[in-house]
């Protein structure tokens, strides 16, 4: 598996690098600025890109962007954003786009490398990896009239689970609670965000992607 990664910080590099090599990922290319990164990605068209979203020469969000340019010039290039910080209005632009292969972790909540690993995988094979911390700053973060507010607190919690990746047989473990209350509760979440049985939409994808469309 193809990779870019964008890193600005020499030792979170290097460390990345080699842990993706450990893991059998080919690391293609390996930048530490914006204009780089876009170039990177759309040049070499990777299977997937691990980004920074702060990253020179402007150390705003300069890698968010790059990564967003790259899918618009590569429509569903899997990138997976590794990051101290959550830039709401980007990260929603990056996820609203359903075109999957999306994912946003916390640099400080990644504490297992197998769970790291199989997140990557995860996006390069057209899924989403959201760290619930994420979720929880973006949700907060609609109005109370959006088809979200509509969701208990235990369907938001649900939600958040989702959107790591998690079945429901993981949730309900974690959760301390029957597979079938997931099931249930999971229905729910569907019926109030309005998303019908489809055999083409990934309801389960649309379902952490439904409010963030206007």
């Amino acid at each position: 598996m193809r990779v870019v990664v964008a890193e600005d910080q020499f030792l979170l590099r290097d460390g990345l690098t080699r842990l993706l090599r450990a893991n059998g990922f080919d690391v293609v290319k390996v930048v530490d600025n914006g204009p780089g990164t876009l170039q990177a990605l759309t040049a070499l068209r990777p299977d997937v890109a691990i980004v920074d979203v702060r990253l020179p020469p402007s150390f705003t969000d300069e890698g968010l962007r790059a990564a967003l340019e790259a899918r618009k010039r590569v429509p569903g290039l899997p990138v997976l954003v590794l990051s101290q910080y959550v830039e709401q209005l980007y990260a929603r632009e990056l996820l609203a786009d359903q075109a999957g292969g999306v994912g946003y972790l916390l640099k400080d909540q990644v504490f297992n490398e197998e769970q790291f690993v199989e997140s990557i995988r995860r996006v390069a094979a057209g899924g989403t990896a959201l760290d619930p911390a994420v979720v929880a700053k973006l949700l907060g973060g609609r109005g109370t009239d959006t088809p979200i507010s509509r969701l208990t607190g235990r369907e938001r919690e649900v939600l958040a689970l989702m959107a790591e990746g998690r079945s429901n047989s993981a949730i309900a473990q974690r959760l301390f609670i029957s597979e079938k209350a997931i099931s249930k509760c999971t229905t729910s979440i569907f019926a109030k965000l309005d998303l019908p049985v489809s055999e083409d939409d990934n309801r389960r994808v649309l379902a952490v992607l439904a409010y963030l469309n206007s």
